[in-house]
């Protein structure tokens, strides 16, 4: 018996094969392409997704015995994504991802709208996707008139393996369609943005089944005709069931091309006014509650592009040992802000550079910059009473151990270090795949890794950057003023 789970990602698609004692057996992975034609775009073409994903199992199957034992199939999936479709299920236009600002007006409007924010239990972003179907009804509007259906990214993929148009739970809480209190569309919100409940996907939980792979796929895969396909999830809430996130008290970093700081809630308690998302995990009964940062290591990677260095390469130069605030100062805003600002305009900036500012200089200010991006999320979340006293740190930045012990020091919270290679949002879709098929209880299929290691914060050193911090927090309606 085995579970696959698969991770749409903006740069590609991972598979994962998980076996039934939990253990990754087997992985592989496909690209996919982003267009950005005009500044503040962000499109893919969803053919792309089903090519990766194809890619991924044939590979799979033509690779890993125990494929032919797969029984359920999980998908997690970047968030936010709108993918229209019409009546006879083609795709209308290039899916506009999470990342994709350009309906800052719409999210603006409907944010404003009375009862809204009460609905979603958060601020209407303009990454959310019915920002995005605004904009398309106000400037696209022949391709608005022939929607038939909106999908995210996993819940396409859902469509494609089953299919039949189906979401889950935790990624249908980014659209501001959800009630997410009470886990189902909003008919008003819907017909606010010219919508309807028909237009949506039907809903399940992440752990629920979806439906069942199409026969014609299960025979080119050589497979059974009864595999399970599981409601999936938004990435987040994968990532987090990847570790056995699931109550109050734990929570995750992630240091990924945006940054995430998220804690695991039992109830719901929406708090829109901080900024902080509050969205249905992938598991039933409850919720995650997370501050997001638009650029962690998009920052860094584009001070690499620009030195002509390598990401490793520049925070390698720093070595092991934390020093404390540099002189140079970097606010992280390279593609807006989502905790707490809620500022799609605001762009990044250096400040306190002199003649003898160093390429090292730089990079320090980057990655502190974005540990202040970090501690601007844990503020959000304790005004929203989430309380975290450890977290797991994944993501691609956590090879840095400089980066790791700032952040530490910045959040004055212990980094937990998973042990093994697969602990992510493709081993929680996995998982997820797993509770679908059997019915077990999710709590059980999705406990927390084995830590390898234990980043603690720097007592020396806290004060310090507590002082810096503030300098941080006080330059943002400096440089808001003149941008």
């Amino acid at each position: 018996m085995a579970f696959l789970g698969l991770d749409l990602g903006t740069s590609g698609l991972r598979g994962v094969l998980m076996d039934a004692q939990g253990r990754p057996v087997a992985s592989a992975e496909r690209p996919c392409h982003v267009s950005q034609p005009f500044p503040g775009w962000s499109e893919q073409d969803p053919a792309d997704w089903i090519g990766a994903l194809e890619g991924v199992l044939d590979e799979m199957r033509a690779t890993c015995a125990g494929f032919r034992d797969l029984r359920a199939i999980g998908v997690a999936g970047h968030m936010h994504g709108a993918t229209l479709l019409d009546a006879g299920g083609a795709v209308l236009r290039p899916c506009m991802l999470w990342n994709d600002t350009r309906a800052r007006a719409e999210a603006r409007l409907l944010d404003q709208t009375a009862g809204v924010r009460e609905s979603s239990g958060n601020i209407v972003f303009a990454g959310f996707t019915a920002s995005k179907v605004q904009w398309v009804r106000h400037h696209q509007p022949e391709i608005f008139a022939r929607i038939d259906k909106v999908l995210l990214p996993a819940a396409y993929l859902n469509l494609y393996l089953t299919g039949e148009p189906v979401s889950d739970m935790s990624d249908s809480a980014g659209t501001a369609w959800l009630d997410v209190g009470a886990r189902d569309w909003s008919d008003r919100v819907l017909a606010l943005t010219g919508l309807s409940r028909a237009q949506m996907p039907r809903l399940v939980e992440g752990a629920q089944p979806a439906g069942f792979l199409r026969p014609e796929l299960a025979r080119r895969w050589g497979l059974r005709d009864c595999v399970v396909i599981a409601g999936g999830a938004g990435d987040n809430a994968a990532a987090a069931c990847g570790m056995g996130v699931l109550k109050d008290g734990q929570g995750f970093v992630s240091l990924g091309t945006s940054g995430v700081l998220l804690a695991a809630r039992n109830g719901y308690q929406p708090a829109p006014e901080t900024a902080v998302h509050t969205f249905c995990h992938a598991v039933p009964g409850r919720w995650v509650q997370m501050g997001v940062m638009l650029s962690a290591t998009d920052s860094l990677n584009w001070l690499a592009r620009i030195t002509g260095q390598g990401a490793a390469a520049l925070t390698g130069a720093l070595g092991d040992d934390l020093r404390g605030p540099g002189a140079v100062r970097f606010l992280p805003y390279l593609s807006g802000e989502r905790t707490p600002h809620n500022d799609t305009e605001i762009r990044g900036s250096f400040t306190g550079l002199s003649t003898a500012t160093s390429q090292r200089d730089l990079t320090r200010a980057v990655l502190e910059g974005v540990a202040f991006g970090l501690r601007d999320s844990l503020e959000a979340l304790k005004s929203a009473d989430a309380r975290l006293e450890q977290v797991f740190a994944i993501g691609g930045g956590a090879a840095s151990r400089y980066w790791l012990k700032l952040i530490a020091t910045v959040l004055d919270l212990p980094l937990a270090l998973p042990s093994g290679a697969e602990f992510g949002a493709a081993l929680g879709a996995a998982r997820l795949a797993h509770a679908a098929a059997t019915g077990e209880d999710p709590a059980l299929v999705m406990p927390p890794p084995r830590i390898d290691t234990v980043i603690h914060p720097d007592p020396a050193l806290t004060e310090a950057f507590n002082d810096a911090y503030q300098g941080f927090k006080a330059a943002y309606p400096a440089i808001r003023s003149v941008q």
